[in-house]
């Protein structure tokens, strides 16, 4: 039997999801098989299963790059289509996983003319929604990557990407959003010789190949899965940035973390400690080589039992230095917590946010009379 040429790519799509594992692209997860023409009118879809491999309800679009609404061209991230979520629009995907396992899901997202567009994450069955705010945008381009992560209660899922009512009169206003990837999570465990669950940052959500702008990494309530594991992002609406040394000047290893947002946000994890033990926090400060230049950029880091102000002068061209917190532990759990005391943006003028690079971050406690051992 021949296959068509359309058929014949969705094969070869599935089999390399198949080989890969799950970690990847998402099977049209970039929509760029079409949908037949008779199922949309104009952008707007009008058949639930018109996009291949997604179900979409609501005021959804599937548009074309180039494509505008006014005066306004509409962005795409990836590619030559993408979809747009009106008013009360949701698409959802079938998803096999591992039971037991986490994942974190990657995705671009663009906003178009609602001043507080906001999207709504979840997998049916499993955890609770997220929140995903998309109102500032963090780069040149005029959209952002994303990431947002759960915990597989089964083996086959529904991931569901929502957006409500922003309470504008046009219905169609509201995110685009494209290049949906997928990557299964493996959560290191603290050690003898750092008690910090990932502190290196190594692992993470998944990043495209080829991508020069990081993954965001949304606030997060204390119950939902963090795409990175072992931290958690403590914001009302802002993000921290994931990159690779790919792309950036990177301190240690292939990942690391740029807070982009100021005394907006804060990297954080809590740690069971011993009180009374005496303890050392060292980590790296450095900047992304991306243009970043400020004198002096500075970081805060903090514990129950001390803070400190790192000051460091950056020139946007890359570098570290490696800093150390001493402190005595005051409970039977220690939250270690960073966050730039700055706002600041690349010296090329395009707008895009930046900040001070945090990486291979390290915990040790020792009882008192080892203290001096630890400290040298």
């Amino acid at each position: 039997m021949v296959l068509n040429g359309a058929l014949f790519l969705l094969v070869c799509a599935a089999a390399r999801a198949a080989a890969s594992g799950g970690d990847g692209p998402l099977l049209n997860g970039n929509f760029e098989y079409l949908p037949n023409r008779h199922q949309l009118n104009g952008m707007r879809v009008i058949e639930p299963q018109a996009i291949p491999y997604w179900r979409a309800t609501g005021h959804v679009e599937y548009v074309e790059s180039g494509a505008k609404q006014g005066d306004m061209v509409l962005t795409v991230p990836e590619g030559k289509h993408a979809v747009r979520l009106g008013t009360e629009a949701t698409i959802q995907l079938q998803l096999s996983v591992t039971r037991g396992k986490y994942y974190s899901v990657t995705f671009s997202a663009a906003r178009t003319c609602a001043q507080d567009e906001k999207l709504n994450v979840s997998i049916v069955p499993g955890n609770q929604p997220g929140e995903l705010p998309i109102q500032t945008v963090y780069t040149s381009s005029g959209w952002d990557s994303y990431s947002w992560a759960f915990l597989a209660t089964r083996g086959l899922v529904q991931f569901v990407i929502h957006h409500g009512d922003d309470g504008v009169d046009d219905p169609s206003c509201g995110p685009i959003v494209d290049n949906f990837a997928i990557r299964m999570l493996n959560p290191p465990h603290a050690t003898h010789d750092n008690m910090l669950v990932n502190g290196d940052f190594e692992e993470g959500p998944y990043i495209t190949p080829g991508s020069p702008w990081g993954v965001l990494m949304p606030p997060l309530l204390q119950d939902h899965v963090s795409p990175l594991p072992g931290w958690r992002i403590m914001a009302s609406s802002k993000v921290v940035k994931y990159i690779d040394s790919a792309h950036f000047a990177v301190p240690h290893g292939s990942r690391a973390v740029e807070l982009v947002a100021g005394l907006e946000v804060a990297l954080l994890q809590e740690v069971h400690t011993v009180p009374g033990t005496s303890c050392r926090l060292e980590f790296s400060v450095g900047d992304a080589a991306n243009g970043c230049a400020a004198s002096p950029m500075r970081l805060q880091v903090a514990t129950a039992g001390a803070s400190k102000t790192v000051d460091y002068n950056s020139n946007g061209t890359g570098g570290c230095n490696r800093e150390a917190l001493d402190f005595t532990a005051q409970a039977n759990t220690t939250m270690v917590v960073f966050y730039s005391m700055g706002y600041h943006m690349t010296s090329d003028g395009s707008g895009t946010l930046c900040g001070p690079v945090i990486d291979d971050v390290s915990l040790v406690c020792v009882p008192q009379h080892h203290a001096r051992r630890l400290l040298r």
